[in-house]
């Protein structure tokens, strides 16, 4: 390596370790779709010596082969774009990577914080799927995962995982509601107390095929002040605060095919309250000819961010992948550019008038995050 290739190589390395040192979560798109790997910070009193820095979550990983279900004949899809993380041993490698430069593994003779890299048979901490279908819950890719990281997946997921054989642990996400709006109730073993893993799902949705997980996490020293009053249409509400404030935590919403923005009203009756960091939704609306709606689209994630304010808005599963099989021939896909799904949502809001409150929408921040690329959090 020249001189210049050197220095650039050591600038870039140097931005990296910079941003990795606010110690906040950091999202990795595994492919042009909808695997992600998400590292959220341990709490500073989870951190001790021996442990690693991150709690890691894979969702959804799909990052090679064909997905098929049903029967190849009827529906059969492969990733138009090869996934920049092809393999299992790949996320392994990007978290031991990550962990060496944020200084949680300091590896060669005389390490004293930490075990070996070696003797770390997996830094996947957990897999969290979120439909079947085999684009999201694909077999090949999940048998590489360690056999010891708990798995949590919806009700037929579970059933198709468990089937596998492989997993010594396969738990069944419960749902968030607001009759149950505690965090904390959520975190089941074997997660730390301080991290949940749950989902939430809409009424008239009986495949619960617009459904969301929900990843909470108690790990920001210095969370916004709980507000004074909540409404029912943001979760900066209109209430008087409750006694367990101080215990507000963050989270992530992830919902590939969309979910009606109405049945976000859980997070916005949380107690104690939830902060939405990060709100992965797609921009293409995809349908079965007119017969079945699959992914929401762009709209409904306008109005869902209107409820949720996320601090950000990432594109998820909108790869228009390679097809075959029946379903391929009835595919119907339109691709929504922001604005105008900023448009139309102040249309749907302010009953046709697009000029008025044209400010309403402003704090949408969209972040499209590509195949191979990372976002911290901040």
């Amino acid at each position: 390596m020249d001189a210049p290739s050197a220095q650039l190589h050591l600038e870039i390395r140097d931005a990296v370790v910079r941003s990795l040192a606010t110690r906040r979560p950091i999202i990795h798109h595994l492919n042009a779709d909808t695997s992600w790997f998400l590292q959220i910070p341990r709490p500073a009193s989870a951190i001790k010596h021996g442990s690693r820095i991150y709690y890691n979550i894979l969702i959804d990983p799909w990052l090679k082969g064909p997905q098929s279900d049903v029967a190849r004949w009827f529906s059969q899809q492969w990733h138009a774009t090869e996934s920049a993380v092809g393999s299992i041993a790949e996320v392994e490698a990007l978290a031991r990577q990550v962990e060496i430069l944020v200084g949680g593994l300091r590896l060669g003779k005389g390490s004293l914080r930490l075990k070996a890299a070696a003797e770390i048979e997996t830094f996947i901490d957990a897999v969290a799927v979120s439909h079947e279908f085999t684009d999201h819950c694909h077999k090949d890719t999940l048998l590489e995962v360690h056999k010891d990281v708990p798995v949590f997946a919806t009700e037929e997921a579970a059933k198709l995982i468990s089937s596998f054989s492989h997993f010594r642990t396969v738990i069944t996400t419960p749902t968030f509601s607001a009759e149950n709006p505690d965090w904390h109730d959520y975190s089941l073993l074997p997660l730390p107390s301080w991290l949940g893993i749950s989902r939430l799902t809409a009424t008239k949705d009986a495949l619960y095929y617009h459904s969301a997980l929900l990843i909470t996490f108690a790990t920001h020293p210095f969370l916004p002040p709980t507000p004074k009053k909540r409404s029912s249409l943001s979760i900066y509400g209109d209430e008087e605060p409750s006694s367990t404030s101080s215990e507000a935590a963050e989270c992530v919403i992830y919902t590939p095919h969309g979910i009606p923005h109405a049945a976000l009203s859980p997070i916005a009756q949380a107690d104690p309250p939830l902060h939405t960091l990060a709100f992965l939704h797609g921009l293409h609306d995809v349908s079965i000819s007119s017969a079945q709606q699959l992914n929401l689209g762009a709209k409904n994630g306008v109005l869902a961010q209107r409820i949720l304010r996320a601090k950000y808005w990432v594109a998820t599963h909108d790869e228009v992948k390679k097809g075959g099989g029946l379903v391929s021939w009835f595919l119907r896909r339109k691709v929504w550019k922001l604005e105008d799904a900023l448009n139309e949502a102040r249309a749907e809001v302010n009953g046709g008038d697009v000029d008025m409150d044209s400010d309403y929408f402003d704090d949408v921040r969209f972040e499209d995050v590509g195949n191979g690329e990372s976002l911290v959090l901040e």
